[in-house]
């Protein structure tokens, strides 16, 4: 084998980092374009709908009490979706509440019945291990077909694993920021629906 060869199988350590970093960055362009597209069709829409009818309220006196009560829906809509989307920027409840309450509440708030079992997370878990937990189930709840999408998490010494069951592949784009942290992430279809299975490395 000639050195060519060897060079084509040996990665250094600095190149296999330098491929995590391109991994890393690839997940968070995904990420922010996926929230730019939902602040264009979310709130961007809802405050353009705000700002007709209240010209149409300044020119129409008459109509004025029904438009004013139009536009009390859509603020608070506004602020539905706004608040929604600040959760999945990164949920406060994360901290606050554990990953098990914000997976549920992350259910709740998209009005999607949903499984939930979350075993003891140790505090050794990395919290970007946690958060792309809870981002792979915001994947698997965005747009679900499946009438009850479930989530099972636990742990052992050396990984924080999880299992989502959905109607849709939406988990698959989160695979760049799983591997980023040095973890694994396989898709699957079955009799089911599509099954992610991951898991993160316990930080050293």
């Amino acid at each position: 084998m000639d050195a060519r060869d060897a060079g084509a199988r040996y990665e250094s350590p600095e190149a296999e980092e330098l491929c995590l970093s391109r991994s890393l960055v690839v997940a968070a362009d995904e990420e922010r374009r996926a929230l730019e597209r939902e602040l264009h069709d979310g709130v961007q829409q809802e405050l353009i709908a705000l700002s007709v009818n209240l010209q149409r309220a300044a020119g129409d006196p008459a109509a004025a009490p029904e438009l004013l009560a139009e536009i009390a829906r859509d603020v608070q809509r506004a602020l539905h979706e706004t608040a929604r989307l600040a959760h999945r920027i990164y949920p406060p409840l994360l901290e606050a509440g554990g990953l098990a309450a914000t997976l549920r509440a992350a259910a709740t708030a998209a009005d999607i019945e949903a499984s939930v079992e979350v075993a003891a997370v140790a505090d050794h878990h990395a919290p970007e291990a946690v958060a792309t937990v809870f981002f792979c189930w915001l994947a698997a709840l965005d747009g679900v077909a499946k009438a009850r999408p479930t989530i099972a998490v636990h742990d052992d010494e050396e990984a924080l694993l999880f299992e989502i069951v959905t109607g849709d592949g939406g988990v698959e784009r989160l695979r760049g920021r799983v591997e980023a942290l040095g973890g694994r992430l396989t898709i699957q279809e079955d009799g089911d629906g599509v099954r992610a299975r991951g898991s993160l490395p316990v930080a050293r």
